[in-house]
């Protein structure tokens, strides 16, 4: 028989991008006594992956508990980017309620819309938290008319739309029911929790039953499965059997021999766990997101839904080029294939396949964040090799005409900067679909576009709009394929022969066009050095000497000037690179070169892509 357990509440946090939930959940960790008076915190302490701390976002879902009058409530922080989406799908499943943060000057964005529809799919109930009320342009009145708006937009049922909102300041960590009651903690929003979210239910003499709802890794003690406990109880060294809702062949016994449970920022050591609780189970090799942990005899899968297919793909290679293996720790296929399959360990979202070469392999994802998050990682760790340009995934429908992923994109921008994003995305096949004023002089574009569209643009986007505009993507559908794609009018400075760029080589080239490259840095034939003016690619001689003669002239001695080098940074580069080139990342460089090196063979490959099949 289903019993509810009082002293539980389970929650997720969910918010656009940099609305504030890693600062809001450190506040509630804070007050409710984790850290010891004097312990010194670090700022987003939940960000705990350098890249998260470095960017400012979450990149993975992460767990924590607290407890507050004798309630233990864990609080799964969820991440705001789209291309991490898979994560926020799956944490749903382990929550009885969501807390929904909102900017109180931004109101709700894209990524709002995206993760209150999959809570409201789920039927979940949800607190809405208007965050950053100590903005000096904070709106918080109208912010909550337009969440409301929001929730009708989204079909919300009736007791989802009688839901409470809370007013805080993370920053001060302080939180109100009301914008006319000051307050100085925490505490409405808690009891707020307690009051509306509610206990978790189950049956505790049914037989076990965990859906594994994420993935850690660990070196030592190898996967760790994380999920709730819906039915019965877990125990140390039970026999479990693990099934799963997409695969009904799969039944696998398996033996529990460790099981933690979350408090603060640790993971404790338990010998049983009861329904409601969220735990970690390890010691079982071959668990995967998704999967039901169940008692021998009642071995029922809980359903769950699939998680969104990849929409792009890059190539990541062993790298050849003429400076291979003098910066990376790790250089060869076996180093990079061992890398690529163990990503799959936490990351549901990623797919890698092998292809007819040993030394390369196809990695699909949700976005080219999702991606360069996973080559700025590995690069990191040391690795060393080459990745493509990112490309789309192509359907075919039933008639066997082409279809291609279409992302619903939203723009924040000055009004003056309108014409420029408008005429952009429009050779990219954008179709403006909305335009509204937005607040201080800023318009709201909507688009429709072709996820290939996107690709390269974000750099493009930041200096049209000199860093002011907003931009935010999100998978709507897959669509008719809508014509070739342009990506660069503008073609590459390629290095001419290998060496060492000096200064008056590099003199001479900067007539040609802008330089990613200054003197004294290695080169080699087919190195993409700069951008020209024109619209075909240039091949210099950076290593050029100047010849000796007899004569001085007075203008000799003079200093050459050289224009500072453009340093792109690794999106940047991923961006740039064209369908023919190649990006060469190492722990120490990101070096952007030709797929093909050798002049004459690039110039016979070129006539014959040319020439009609």
């Amino acid at each position: 028989m289903n019993q509810k357990r009082e002293d539980v509440r389970n929650i997720a946090i969910i918010a656009h991008v940099d609305h504030g939930k890693t600062t809001l959940v450190d506040e509630l960790l804070k007050q409710s006594g984790v850290f010891r008076a004097n312990q010194e915190v670090a700022e987003r302490v939940m960000d705990s992956n350098a890249i998260e701390r470095e960017r400012g976002i979450t990149i993975l879902s992460k767990n924590t508990a607290v407890t507050y009058k004798g309630v233990k409530i864990n609080i799964v922080d969820t991440p705001g980017h789209a291309d991490f989406g898979g994560e926020v799908e799956r944490v749903l499943k382990m929550v009885n309620g969501v807390i929904l943060v909102v900017d109180a000057f931004e109101g709700p964005m894209p990524q709002t819309r995206f993760v209150l529809r999959k809570a409201l799919e789920l039927s979940l109930p949800v607190i809405v938290c208007i965050n950053k009320i100590d903005r000096p342009e904070a709106r918080p009145q109208a912010v909550v008319d337009e969440v409301l708006e929001l929730f009708l937009e989204l079909d919300a049922s009736d007791e989802q739309l009688d839901c409470p909102f809370v007013f805080a300041s993370a920053k001060t960590g302080s939180a109100t029911t009301s914008l006319t009651v000051k307050n100085k903690d925490m505490k409405p929003l808690f009891d707020t929790i307690l009051d509306y979210i509610p206990a978790p239910e189950g049956d505790p003499e049914a037989g076990t039953q965990l859906l594994i709802s994420t993935i850690d890794y660990n070196e030592y003690v190898g996967r760790i499965g994380v999920g709730k406990i819906d039915n019965g109880s877990l125990c140390v060294n039970q026999e479990v059997v693990i099934v799963n809702h997409h695969d009904p062949d799969k039944q696998t016994r398996v033996k529990v021999s460790k099981l933690y449970e979350f408090d603060g920022l640790n993971k404790v050591e338990v010998r049983q766990a009861g329904i409601g609780s969220i735990v970690a189970v390890s010691g079982i090799a071959d668990l995967h997101i998704g999967d039901t942990l169940c008692s021998p005899d009642q071995p029922i899968p809980i359903p769950f839904q699939k998680i969104s297919e990849p929409t792009i793909a890059m190539y990541f290679m062993v790298n050849d080029s003429p400076l291979a293996g003098k910066e990376g720790k790790y250089v060869t296929s076996r180093h990079l294939r061992d890398r690529l399959f163990r990503e799959l360990n936490t990351d549901v979202s990623l797919r890698v396949e092998e292809t007819d070469s040993t030394d390369s392999f196809k990695v699909s994802g949700r976005g080219e964040l999702h991606l360069s998050v996973l080559i700025e990682t590995m690069r990191r760790e040391g690795y060393e090799f080459a990745v493509s340009k990112a490309e789309v995934l192509y359907r075919r429908d039933e008639k066997g005409h082409l279809l291609e992923p279409m992302e619903q994109v939203y723009i924040d921008v000055p009004e003056e900067y309108t014409g420029i994003v408008i005429e952009k995305l429009g050779h990219r096949k954008g179709e403006l679909t909305n335009m509204t004023p937005g607040n201080g002089g800023t318009a709201r574009l909507e688009f429709l576009i072709p996820s290939r569209g996107l690709i390269g643009y974000r750099g493009e986007f930041l200096t049209d709009t000199r860093g002011n505009g907003v931009m935010n993507a999100i998978f709507d559908s897959y669509g008719p394929y809508k014509g070739d794609i342009q990506y660069r009018s503008l073609g590459s400075l390629i290095a001419f022969e290998a060496g060492e760029a000096i200064t008056y080589g590099l003199f001479n080239a900067q007539e040609r066009g802008s330089l990613f490259i200054g003197p004294g840095e290695k080169v080699y034939a087919g190195m993409v050095i700069g951008q020209t003016g024109r619209s075909e690619d240039i091949e210099v001689n950076v290593c050029k000497t100047k010849k000796l003669t007899n004569t001085r002239s007075s203008s000799a001695d003079e200093a050459l000037r050289l224009t500072p080098p453009r340093i792109l940074s690794l999106e940047q580069a991923l961006d740039f690179i064209d369908t023919d080139e190649l990006l060469e990342v190492t722990p120490t460089s990101l070096r952007m070169r030709k797929k093909i090196l050798d002049h004459t063979q690039r110039k016979r490959a070129a006539m014959q892509s040319r020439q009609p099949s």
